[in-house]
This record gives C-alpha cells, structure tokens and sequence, in this order.
C-alpha cells in the first residue's frame, strides 16, 4: 500500500485500477479496514489518503465521511463505496 497526498495523486492513479481509501488515523471503521485492505494488496494497487492532511483532495472527491473507498478504472473513471466492507464484499465490488 501506498501513502498518497495532495502532492502525488495524480500520478499514483495516472494508470488506473486503483482502489484508493480515505481515511482518519481516528476512526474506528477506517482501523477495521486496514487489515481487510492488507490482505487485497496483492491483488490490486492500494492508496491511502489521510483525509486530515490532505483537505483538498477530499473537497475534489466530496469526500462527506470516512473510511470511503474510490476505484479509479482509469483517471477520469471512478467509483465510490463509503463505510467499512470486508475483503470479500470489497473485491466483488471491484469485480475482482
């Protein structure tokens, strides 16, 4: 997984198939699916975002609420899933 900021987005998701997670270091549902995401990364890019530390990222993406998730299929292609999902739930989402 990746740490991503307002600095290098755009460059991390540049190539598409990307699952990005927004999150806070303080909250609960974001601390349940870190280790959900730890167990995917093998099987697609992961980039973290630290909605605290990058605000200008979360008012492009409307980020409302956290943990989000964002696939990007490419740079201007997306989709958005906020709350917390087990591994499976995340990777049928993805189609993966």
């Amino acid at each position: 997984m990746i740490e991503g900021n307002e600095n290098n987005f755009e460059e991390l998701i540049a190539g598409g198939d990307v699952l990005v997670d927004f999150y806070a270091t303080w909250c609960g549902p974001c601390k349940m699916l870190a280790p959900e995401l730890e167990e995917i990364k093998d099987k697609i890019k992961i980039v973290k975002i630290d909605v605290d530390k990058n605000p200008n990222l979360c008012k492009k993406y409307g980020i409302m609420s956290v943990p989000t998730l964002i696939y990007f299929k490419d740079k201007d292609d997306y989709i958005v899933n906020n709350g917390y999902m087990p591994k499976e739930n995340i990777l049928s989402w993805l189609g993966k």
